[in-house]
């Protein structure tokens, strides 16, 4: 009879119901009173999964609606006086809101985001545990006799090997080609910049200048200055010309420059 009073979130009569009940099951003494208890309990039982679920759904439910209703009533319009007065929607703006309806919405939620909520740290959720120490590696003592040769890696030897080989090579053709010209023209002078510039790479442009010196070095070519005071670079004829421009040579070496700008 009672059962949307006993629903209401506002009302205890579901557990004024449920407390009389226990006091009346004291005196029961036959089995028509406790079943009568029995489908007192389902009845009350399925009352409260109903409330139990009206009261969820209040408090879940976002009424859109109502929001909208009462955010335009905060910004300073009345749906019943605009429905009912037409005529007061020229001082309005666009007919419905105030000029100033968003501003007096932003200084209003304003005060809610003057600062960033705060955060905690999740560390402080769990036990920690002192960390692990780390076993310590005893290093080996140095021999008293002083550091023993230390082996190079068999890589390493290749690598460096390879290196020394390519590098032989290609002293190797410059001389080739230094020796070929020089045989068909002897008379036209090998300008040094001419036979090392390689006017596509500067980096090749140094590998030359680096594979010349060499050639120079061992006394297998030589340079000298024309009459125009510009380097150029000749071959060495014979072993008794090459002793000695070697020894004359070993007094007065050279270190050039060159930059990315004087290469261009």
């Amino acid at each position: 009879e009672n059962r949307e009073d006993m629903l209401s979130s506002r009302s205890n009569r579901l557990t004024e119901a449920l407390e009389e009940a226990n006091k009346l099951f004291s005196g029961v003494s036959c089995a028509r009173e406790a079943a009568l208890d029995a489908q007192f309990l389902v009845l009350a039982s399925n009352l409260g999964k109903e409330k139990a679920n009206e009261l969820r759904s209040e408090i879940t439910t976002f009424d859109s609606l109502a929001f909208a209703e009462d955010l335009l009533t905060f910004m300073g319009i009345n749906r019943v006086e605009v429905d009912e007065n037409d005529s007061d929607t020229e001082n309005v703006s666009g007919g419905y809101l105030p000029s100033n309806a968003w501003h007096k919405l932003g200084e209003e939620a304003e005060k809610y985001f003057r600062r960033a909520p705060s955060f905690h740290y999740m560390l402080g959720s769990f036990k920690s545990e002192p960390p692990v120490p780390r076993q310590r590696i005893e290093r080996q003592k140095k021999a008293p006799g002083g550091e023993g040769k230390r082996a190079m890696p068999a890589q390493l030897k290749k690598m460096e090997e390879s290196h020394q080989e390519a590098t032989a090579k290609e002293v190797e053709r410059i001389l080739r080609l230094l020796r070929t010209h020089f045989e068909n023209d002897p008379c036209t002078p090998i300008f040094f910049f001419d036979l090392v510039v390689d006017p596509n790479s500067f980096a090749r442009t140094v590998e030359n200048i680096f594979h010349v010196s060499f050639i120079i070095r061992d006394g297998l070519a030589r340079l000298k200055l024309d009459d125009d005071k510009l380097p150029v670079i000749e071959p060495v004829q014979n072993d008794e010309e090459r002793n000695d421009d070697h020894s004359a040579r070993a007094r007065n070496q050279v270190v050039i420059s060159l930059s990315h700008e004087e290469w261009k």
